[in-house]
Order: C-alpha cells, then structure tokens, then sequence
C-alpha cells in the first residue's frame, strides 16, 4: 500500500525509473531506456507518471495518432506490484484523456494478447466509466507480424466517448 499517489505528465528525467518500473513488471515487453526517455519527453503531454514518495509506482505511454487526431493510442501500462488492486491504471488513463492536450480525442485504442486478462479489465472498465463500446479486432498476427514469436495483439478501440469535463459543460 501506498501513501498519497501523485498523477502528473513524464519528464525526460523519469525516463529511467520509467524503464526500471516496465523491466520489473513482466509480461511487459521492456523497451530500451533511451525509448522510455523519449516517451518521458516527446509524448508528455498524453503520457502519466505516477509518483508515490518520490518514487514511480505507474507509467502510461500514449499517444495521439498521427493520422488520426481523433485517437489516443495506448502504448503500455505498468503499475508496481504494491500499487495494484487500487484502480490507479483506470486514474492514470482519465487523467490522460481529460488534459487539454486530448480535446479532440474520442476514441481510445490499445493492443492486448488475449490471454492478459488484467488489461481486458482495465479497458472495459474505462468503457463502462465513459459510457461507451470496447470493439476488438486483430492488429498484429502472431504468424503474419512475429514470426509466430510473440502472441497475436489484438486492438481495442473504445469509443466514442465524452471526456467528464465535456459533459459537464454540456449539463
């Protein structure tokens, strides 16, 4: 258990503890530290650290879409083994796509394994918050894309939704 929890955007010097956070949480694929810096940095603005007495018990990577300005592409969740079973992966993503920085974001994507069941609850959790649909289809072949190395990810895409702070003009 964790004291106080602070949500706040990544800067390029949590890259580090972002890294050493994803290496000891498996079944994530661990990304070099300088990826983790760059996340840390150039995706900042769609990104979350979680920090609880000064040190990183949960990172999102996001981003939004190049082509489509619309969506929010999450890259990787991980949270420590401590700060689980406390709803922050759910805290991390709301804090994301409420930023200014997503205003025009309406729907959410993500690949997931299908066997990840911790993931398929944390995003049709985030699907029941904002009143929505989960809709999944094959992103990435485990013959065709991995050399049958790696299972198939398969994309969810949420959407579309309502940020809170829309709704709450809109009343």
């Amino acid at each position: 258990m964790h004291d106080a929890i602070t949500l706040r955007k990544p800067h390029s010097n949590d890259g580090y503890s972002v890294f050493k956070l994803i290496k000891n949480s498996p079944p994530l694929d661990t990304n070099s530290a300088y990826c983790n810096l760059l996340q840390c940095s150039h995706f900042a603005s769609t990104s979350v650290i979680a920090i609880s007495n000064e040190k990183t018990v949960g990172f999102i990577s996001a981003y939004i879409k190049p082509e489509q300005a619309d969506t929010l592409f999450v890259w990787q969740v991980a949270v420590c083994d401590s700060a689980r079973g406390q709803g922050l992966a759910k805290k991390m993503l709301s804090h994301i796509v409420e930023r200014d920085s997503c205003d025009l974001v309406s729907h959410l994507e993500t690949t997931i394994t299908e066997d990840n069941k911790a993931s398929w609850a944390l995003f049709e959790s985030f699907t029941q918050q904002y009143q929505t649909e989960l809709v999944r289809s094959v992103m990435f072949d485990k013959e065709q894309h991995f050399g049958g190395e790696h299972a198939t990810e398969l994309l969810a895409r949420i959407g579309p939704f309502k940020r809170a702070k829309d709704q709450r003009k809109s009343a």
